[in-house]
């Protein structure tokens, strides 16, 4: 027992002194070079997943998929994203931060590019699982990095990060459907190869000054959290898991819906562009103003009633109601990402401890997420209509509002306490 209380508070030790290290090696240039790499990955996270959507009818009617088979699309690198994340601390340990960023937009990249030439089912499915597992890597590693470089203003730059994921995903919604009247849908899933191509040496040179405690890392390795048996996390998890199956829900299933309503798929995909650039926005808002509300639950509660209104003009009116469908989902949604990522590191004292909990909380998180898509496409092929879907995900609003009201500040030691 002594020997742990030693280690641990050596541990501690080492945190304070090294973040102090940090917080004055870099300067605001640097800064500004690392917030515009951050960015840059940010813009790729999304687009092997949101040009998927307004191809889905074109992509099915070419392969023989069923809207089940279809789904697996998004719902099997969601799933991989999980699951790596959840082993985000020996991913860490294993290839560091800087290195495992990097090997991730570089699979992002390949597997885009990949697509090209495997169009068919099965290569389809093999570069969705690439690109989950590229993407589980940026995001698991890259929160740990942001807390470590940018302390106390870190929820800005996390908000900053999760708006420009929406931003590539609205750009692929956009334009996905131009791109493949021209060159043909395998081309307009592969042209997303070329900014993760971009993105590698600008992650490269803008980290290249950052250096991990290496020695940080394995005495982390030998307690870490106990995450699993905290109710706070398993909270935070679902919490995370349930806003964000309705991202992964509308980014799939919302221009497959609206085409079925007699839509054209590039009106499809234009409404979805518009909604994830209302997501853009939404997280833009969040970075300018997170600061002014410590306690998170009042700007949760805002953004999840208009996730619900949202969803109700899907379920009553969805052709008249397009418009503030559009725009409430898009706000909801946009806040509520960024959001809940920020609520989850409220809760981690250390940058070491951010990186354990948000590979936690988005591993768990992901794999929740991944069944919306999968629930969807099972009722479309069953009922030929995504209503009851939009229903399910309703009530997961509710859900996530009575989840809310238990994230008071004076609660954050729930897992600053925590013990391994």
């Amino acid at each position: 027992m002594p020997c742990a209380t030693a280690r641990s508070n050596f541990n501690l030790d080492v945190e304070i002194l090294y973040d102090e290290i940090e917080g004055m090696s870099a300067t605001p240039r640097t800064h500004l070079f690392i917030v515009l790499a951050v960015v840059g990955l940010a813009l790729n996270l999304r687009p092997a997943l949101a040009a998927i959507g307004p191809l889905l009818d074109s992509i099915e009617s070419a392969t023989g998929m069923s809207s089940t088979q279809a789904s697996l699309l998004t719902t099997v690198p969601v799933f991989v994203m999980g699951v790596c994340a959840l082993a985000g601390g020996r991913l860490r340990r294993w290839l560091g931060e800087r290195n495992g960023i990097g090997l991730g937009i570089a699979l992002i990249a390949l597997a885009c590019g990949l697509r090209l030439a495997a169009s068919g089912r099965y290569g389809l499915l093999a570069t969705a699982v690439m690109a989950g597992i590229g993407i589980a890597l940026v995001q698991t590693l890259l929160p740990a990095f942001i807390k470590r470089c940018f302390g106390a203003r870190a929820g800005n730059v996390m908000a900053l990060y999760t708006t420009g994921i929406m931003a590539g995903a609205a750009v692929a919604a956009a334009a996905v459907a131009g791109v493949a009247a021209v060159g043909g849908w395998p081309m307009a899933l592969a042209v997303w190869a070329v900014p993760a191509v971009l993105a590698v040496p600008l992650w490269y040179v803008a980290s290249r000054q950052q250096r991990v405690n290496h020695m940080q890392e394995t005495l982390a390795a030998c307690a870490p959290p106990a995450f699993w048996r905290n109710g706070r996390a398993w909270q935070l998890m679902v919490f995370f898991g349930i806003g964000t199956g309705a991202y992964t829900l509308v980014l799939a299933w919302l221009p497959p819906f609206y085409t079925g309503l007699g839509w054209q798929p590039s009106a499809a995909g234009f409404l979805l562009g518009a909604l994830t650039l209302t997501e853009v926005v939404a997280g833009l808002a969040v970075s300018a103003l997170i600061g002014r509300f410590p306690d998170r639950r009042v700007p949760l509660y805002t953004v999840l009633l208009m996730l619900l209104a949202g969803l109700l003009c899907l379920i009553i009116a969805p052709l008249p109601l397009a418009l503030p469908a559009c725009l409430l989902l898009g706000c909801g949604i946009g806040a509520l990402f960024p959001l809940s990522l920020i609520v989850a590191l409220d809760h981690a004292d250390s940058p070491s401890r951010a990186g354990e909990l948000a590979s936690f909380v988005q591993g768990g998180g992901y794999i929740i997420a991944s069944c919306m898509p999968l629930l969807a496409g099972v009722l479309r092929d069953r009922f030929a209509d995504l209503t009851q879907a939009w229903m399910i995900m309703a009530l997961g609003a509710v859900v996530l509002i009575g989840l809310s009201t238990r994230f008071a500040p004076a609660t954050y030691g729930h897992i600053t306490n925590l013990r391994p």
